[in-house]
């Protein structure tokens, strides 16, 4: 039996699954949720994850949310190292991973929902929201550039799951304008994995056609 993931094509969530899965060798059957639709807070979905978020996976009977989860999941399944090769280096990934949710992708998801998200509903936008998301994003970057001035990748000069769940904000830094490019070692890891992990930079061209297709859809002129 096939492992069913479900996701908008467009999310930066679904593409750090996406990409991990694609790099670990695991296929996964993808199941489309359009979130521009509603598809994700129908009684059905809310089934999968009360929460009406995406991605969502199901391994036979078993159902899990959030992309670090879902990756660390799959890793095991595999019997993957980008989920470490010795404790040491598990819990440095670890360590990132649950930095990434606390320090740095919250505030990257909190301004598309600003940013983009109320365009797309004709709503106005908060620019104090803007304001102290990007401030958070600028403390949060400095010290993951620092850290990349002296490493290639996050965790053992290696990619591991931990640049899959850092890297999910560069999926639309350039359409909201989050202060990624004033961090030069940052910008130039990001370019590293376009061009290192096949993965990464196809699960690109699915996003950045995407959101592209639904801001034209929707005629929002960024």
């Amino acid at each position: 039996m096939s492992i069913k993931i479900y996701g908008d094509p467009g999310s930066g969530s679904l593409r750090r699954v996406s990409a991990a899965a694609a790099a670990m060798g695991i296929d996964l059957e993808r199941v489309n949720i359009d979130l521009f639709n509603g598809d994700s807070h129908t009684p059905e979905f809310l089934e999968l994850n009360p929460h009406g978020l995406s991605p969502v996976m199901v391994d036979g009977d078993f159902v899990l949310y959030e992309s670090a989860a879902i990756n660390l999941y799959l890793a095991d399944k595999a019997g993957s190292d980008l989920a470490g090769r010795t404790t040491r280096e598990r819990f440095e990934i670890l360590q990132w991973m649950f930095w990434s949710g606390e320090q740095w992708r919250i505030y990257a998801t909190l301004t598309f929902d600003e940013v983009l998200g109320k365009r797309l509903m004709n709503q106005p936008v908060d620019e104090t929201i803007v304001r102290l998301a990007a401030n958070k994003i600028r403390s949060a970057a400095a010290v993951l550039d620092a850290h990349l001035a002296k490493h290639d990748y996050i965790v053992a000069d290696r990619l591991t799951l931990a640049d899959f769940d850092i890297a999910g904000p560069f999926s639309q830094n350039e359409r909201t304008k989050i202060p990624l490019n004033e961090f030069p070692h940052l910008v130039a890891w990001q370019q590293r994995l376009l061009e290192n992990v096949p993965s990464w930079a196809a699960t690109k061209r699915e996003v950045d056609a995407r959101i592209d297709g639904a801001l034209e859809a929707f005629g929002v002129k960024l």
